[in-house]
C-alpha cells in the first residue's frame, strides 16, 4: 500500500509499467532479476499470511507465468507442497519466463480444472494486467472453477481476466484474497469491479529504481491527503470570518429545502466562515427555524439574486441540490458564473442543461467543480470509455473540474490530471450524502481551495467521515462527524 508520500499514490497504466521495466532494465536491472525479486516477494507475502498447505500454482504463457515458477520454486523450497500447472507447456515461454521455467525442478501438469483438486490455495500467475482480451477455453474454465469451488486465491499483479487500466472483467476474472504488484498499484485496482476483485493489494519492490518512474508523467494518483494536504486551508490566528470565505447555497423551495440544508451545514463544518442559504418567501420559515449559524436570505427573482451576488465577500455558491429542473435553476446558474464567483454546480444544476450542455460550458470562466453522477454525468456528456477517461474527456470539455460520482469516484481536472477516491465505504449510498459532499466542496472553495484539490479533499474527508461512523449511517451524521476526520487530518501533519 502507498506510504503516504505523493510519489507512492502514482497510478501507473499497463504502458507505464512496461516502460519503467524498461527504464528499469536500461538502467542496469536485468529483466531475470526483477522476475526473480517478483517470485520471491509474492512467495513471501503468501507465508506471511498462510501457513504451509497444499497449493496449485497456475502459470500462463508470458512474464506473469515466469512470475509462477520463481512463487512455486520458493514455496517448495519453504516446505510446500506445490502442483504447478502451465496453459500451453514450458516450450511456449521465452525469454526471463523460460529461464525461471528451465530453474523448476518439479512436475508441470496441463491446465485443466484438475489441477485444482486437493488444492487448499491457488496462485493465480496466469496473466497480468496488460491482457487484452477475455479469457477464453482453458485459462476461463480454470478462473471460473476457482471461483465456483472459492478457493484462497492470490493473484499476480492482477486476478486473470482484470484489465489494469479500467478494472473491467474480460470474460471471467476469480477473487483474490490477496493480489500482489509492482512498483505501483494500476487503475484497475482501484476502479470497479477490478477493486472488489482484488482482496489486500500490496505493492511489492522488485528493484525498479524511482529514476525510472521520472520520465513516464503520471498524472493519475490515488487520492489521499499527501495529494492536496499542503493545499488544505487552515485557520489562521489573525484570520476572521470573512477571510475564511462566505459560501452561498441556493436553496430549493419549500417541499425540497433538505438538501441545501445538508449542503450548507457541511460548507459550515468544512471552514466556510460564512454561510448563507438563499431561499425564495415561501420556504424562509422552513429554513429559518433549521438553522442557528447558517444564515437565510430571500431571494424572489433574478434582479434581487444578482444584487446578492454583487458583494465580493461573498466569493463562493453551490447551485443545484434540491433546486428543481426549470428555468429558475438555469438562471441561477448563469448568473453566479457570469458574477464570476467560486462556483459549484450539481444535481439539478446539472440536469437543467442536459438539451444544450454546450450553453453551460459555454459559461464556465471562474474556478468550478461539476458533481454529477453516472446519471447527470451522461444528461449532459457523451463520452464513453472506462471512469477516468470519461472525466477527464468532460473535464476537458467543460473547462470545469470533473467529481464523477460512485464508489470508485473519480476526479479530473481540466489539465489531465486526476484521482481515483478509494475510502467511500458502501454505508454512503444513502439520501443526501451527495449534497454532503457538495457542501463540503463548497466550503473548502469559499477558503479558496482550488476545484480539483477541493473535488479531491472533499471526496477523501467524506469517505472518512462515512467509515468513522459506520453502519447506520445517514447523511445528517457526515456534517457531525466531519470535525473528527478534519482533527486528525490536522495531527497527521505534525
Amino acid at each position: 500500500m502507498p506510504d503516504g508520500s505523493p510519489s507512492s499514490l502514482a497510478l501507473l497504466t499497463v504502458e507505464q509499467m512496461s516502460a519503467a521495466d524498461q527504464a528499469a532494465v536500461e538502467a542496469g536491472v536485468g529483466g531475470e532479476t526483477l522476475m526473480e525479486n517478483a517470485g520471491a516477494a509474492i512467495a513471501s507475502a503468501i507465508v506471511e499470511r498462510w501457513s504451509a498447505r497444499p497449493v496449485a500454482v497456475l502459470c500462463g504463457p508470458g512474464n506473469n507465468g515466469g512470475d509462477g515458477f520463481v512463487i512455486a520454486r520458493h514455496l517448495v523450497s519453504g516446505g510446500w507442497p506445490v502442483k504447478l500447472a502451465s496453459l500451453g507447456g514450458v516450450e511456449r515461454l521465452k525469454g526471463d519466463a523460460a529461464t525461471m521455467a528451465g530453474r523448476w525442478e518439479g512436475a508441470v501438469a496441463t491446465l485443466d480444472e484438475a489441477a485444482l483438486d486437493g488444492a487448499a490455495l491457488v496462485v493465480d500467475a496466469l496473466f497480468g494486467a496488460g491482457l487484452a482480451r477475455p479469457l477464453d477455453g482453458a485459462a476461463r474454465a480454470v478462473v471460473e472453477a476457482v471461483a465456483a469451488r472459492r478457493l484462497a486465491c492470490i493473484a499476480v499483479d492482477v486476478p486473470s481476466g482484470v484489465h489494469g487500466d479500467t478494472g473491467a472483467v474480460l470474460g471471467a476474472a476469480a477473487p483474490a484474497a490477496l493480489t500482489v504488484t509492482f512498483c505501483r498499484r494500476k487503475p484497475g485496482h482501484l476502479l470497479l469491479p477490478g477493486r472488489t476483485l482484488c482482496g489486500e493489494v500490496v505493492v511489492a519492490d522488485i528493484g525498479i529504481p524511482e529514476s525510472a518512474l521520472e520520465s513516464l508523467d503520471v498524472a493519475l494518483h490515488a487520492n489521499a491527503p499527501a495529494l492536496w494536504r499542503d493545499r488544505f486551508p487552515r485557520p489562521r490566528p489573525a484570520g476572521h470570518k470573512y477571510s475564511r470565505g462566505h459560501a452561498v447555497v441556493v436553496g430549493g423551495g419549500a417541499a425540497t429545502t433538505g438538501a441545501a440544508r445538508l449542503a450548507a451545514r457541511a460548507a459550515l463544518r468544512a471552514g466556510a466562515g460564512l454561510v448563507t442559504v438563499t431561499t425564495p418567501p415561501e420556504a424562509l420559515q422552513v429554513y429559518a427555524a433549521a438553522f442557528t449559524a447558517v444564515m437565510t436570505a430571500v431571494v424572489d427573482d433574478d434582479v434581487a439574486f444578482a444584487g446578492f451576488l454583487d458583494d465580493p465577500r461573498r466569493n463562493a455558491v453551490l447551485v443545484g441540490p434540491g433546486n428543481g429542473v426549470n428555468d429558475t435553476t438555469r438562471r441561477r446558474v448563469r448568473a453566479a458564473l457570469s458574477a464570476g464567483k467560486t462556483c459549484i454546480l450539481d444535481a439539478d444544476a446539472i440536469t437543467v442543461f442536459k438539451d444544450a450542455p454546450e450553453q453551460l460550458f459555454n459559461a464556465i470562466s471562474s474556478p468550478c467543480l461539476l458533481t454529477p453522477h453516472e446519471g447527470e454525468f451522461g444528461r449532459i456528456f457523451g463520452h464513453q470509455g472506462d471512469r477516468v477517461a470519461r472525466a477527464r474527456a468532460a473535464a476537458a470539455e467543460s473547462g470545469a473540474a470533473v467529481l464523477l460520482k460512485g464508489p470508485d469516484t473519480v476526479i479530473a481536472g481540466a489539465d489531465g490530471r486526476a484521482a481515483i477516491n478509494e475510502n467511500a465505504p458502501p454505508e454512503l449510498a444513502t439520501a443526501g450524502s451527495g449534497d454532503v459532499l457538495a457542501g463540503i466542496a463548497l466550503g473548502l472553495m469559499a477558503q479558496g481551495m482550488a476545484p480539483f484539490d477541493a473535488g479531491c479533499a472533499a471526496a477523501w474527508l467524506h469517505g472518512d467521515a462515512a467509515a468513522r461512523f459506520g453502519p447506520g449511517l445517514i447523511a445528517e451524521d457526515l456534517c457531525e462527524t466531519l470535525p473528527t476526520a478534519l482533527s486528525d487530518l490536522f495531527k497527521s501533519e505534525t
